[in-house]
């Protein structure tokens, strides 16, 4: 992968008041004493343009709970080779499987791009959510089409394109705003089949074959042997620690990615309990612990904040939510953020307000999660975004408000230190864990390392907290 091929590709599309937001967080004092203004300024402009682009490798977790890392690995490599021979990619090699060096239950898939794809007359356009999903190796499903030609048929090559700004109207013959090339492929289903008068349709509508980022589709590969996860989320659950036989709270669990992690390293001994608020979302944490043969999760559509209670009626029912105070050996809480660390993501359309907004909530669920755990009991607390409001000073505010906290050390520790910019000390940054790609973004990897696994990932944030 060449610096110039990356430069083909835009960076993220922002509101100006948001990048204005973002770029004062990169240029704060105490960054610019340390780097320099150019150094910052160079960091800053990084990270606008790796938020765009996919992470360097996807991250497979396997279900090492129930069958060998090996096997698993085995019947992969199998998948692969028929998906070769299937023709996705007429110009591909044979897809190499990595071993994270300090992340037993982890394969890693290198993802090669941007490639030099050449820009068909007819074009497709697909949603926002659809187009990232593209560029992480998925193929193109009905829903997500906005706009097809005129005259699109099955067999025809078209060219995919994204819509940055939201602005495509379904079923539009042709789109003439702002969009972002995502490559070739073939159709699948005709126009009128994907805009059909009698509702929506679902399956492949475009089958991608010339995808400007190479990557193996994974849907529904191997359901209940991967899950395919970030890799800073697979970090979490092995830093949170659970053991077996120990009672933990999952606070804001959909769809279920660490839910089913937690209860896997815990060996499908204790019970975790996976709170979330909106009972669709409950029923995708149920189907996934069911996917996975995990039956120590207790999943209830349950806003997490009030989840406490001093009510002794309670305690009769110890896994039903509310909870007494202190009934958590461990609790996550990957709270609710603006989400401006995932990948890839070619628009974010929310106003400032919107991305300011998620700190007093975030503070709220802390504020139960410290209630709720234990005396000796683990805390920790994620996002995926890339903001200090949200990180670094949630931290520094926590310290504050709950001398009975903290901070640890974490292990594995594959990301940077906190950045600067708070009130919290070098010692205290360096106990915490964010995930920055815009340091790595610079190289030109070729894709080959765990190492550059390790640090080329969606922006994250880790903080780890004892309970005395």
């Amino acid at each position: 992968m060449s610096l110039t091929s990356r430069n083909v590709f835009p960076q993220i599309a922002l509101r100006p008041e948001v990048q204005e937001y973002l770029h004062s967080v990169y240029t704060n004092k105490e960054l610019l004493a340390e780097l320099g203004k150019d150094e910052a300024e160079r960091v800053f402009e990084s990270l606008l343009s790796c938020l765009s682009h996919p992470p360097s490798h996807t991250s497979l977790r396997a279900s090492t709970h129930i069958y060998s890392l090996q096997d698993i690995e085995k019947r992969l490599e199998q998948h692969l080779t028929q998906q070769q021979v299937g023709g996705r990619h007429g110009d591909s090699v044979p897809t190499l499987i990595l071993h994270h060096p300090l992340l037993p239950d982890v394969l890693l898939l290198p993802v090669s791009g941007p490639r030099d794809v050449g820009v068909l007359n007819a074009e497709v356009i697909v949603g926002a959510q659809c187009g990232s999903a593209v560029l992480r190796g998925a193929h193109v499903f009905a829903p997500g089409v906005l706009s097809a030609p005129k005259f699109m048929k099955e067999g025809d090559a078209v060219s995919v394109f994204s819509d940055v700004e939201g602005r495509c109207t379904r079923g539009a013959k042709e789109f003439q705003g702002k969009k972002v090339f995502l490559g070739n492929g073939v159709c699948m289903m005709d126009r009128s089949s994907i805009f059909c008068a009698e509702g929506p349709i679902r399956g492949v509508a475009v089958r991608m074959v010339d995808a400007l980022y190479q990557s193996p589709s994974f849907d529904g590969v191997l359901p209940n042997e991967l899950f395919l996860q970030n890799l800073p989320s697979v970090v979490v659950g092995h830093v949170l620690g659970p053991r077996p036989g120990e009672r933990i709270l999952d606070m804001c669990a959909a769809p279920g990615g660490k839910t089913t992690h937690i209860a896997a390293l815990m060996g499908n001994q204790g019970v975790v309990v996976a709170l979330e608020k909106i009972k669709s979302k409950v029923e995708k944490v149920i189907q996934n612990a069911q996917l996975l043969q995990l039956d120590c999760i207790k999943a209830y559509c349950y806003n997490s904040i009030q989840a406490v209670s001093s009510d002794p009626a309670h305690q009769s029912e110890p896994d039903v939510p509310p909870f007494q105070e202190e009934s958590f050996d461990r609790i996550l809480l990957d709270a609710p953020c603006s989400g401006l660390g995932q990948r890839p993501n070619m628009a974010i359309n929310w106003s400032l307000k919107e991305v300011c907004s998620y700190s007093p909530l975030q503070r709220k669920l802390f504020s139960t999660a410290v209630r709720l755990l234990k005396k000796g009991g683990v805390l920790v607390y994620s996002t995926c975004t890339v903001t200090i409001a949200e990180n670094e000073e949630q931290v520094a505010w926590a310290l504050k408000t709950f001398p009975c906290l903290t901070l640890e050390a974490q292990e594995p520790h594959l990301g940077s230190q906190g950045m600067l910019g708070t009130a919290l000390s070098h010692d205290q940054r360096r106990l915490l864990q964010r995930f920055r790609p815009e340091l790595a973004w610079g190289g030109a990897g070729d894709g080959h390392s765990p190492e550059e696994a390790s640090a080329d990932t969606i922006g994250f944030f880790i903080a780890k907290f004892s309970k005395r």
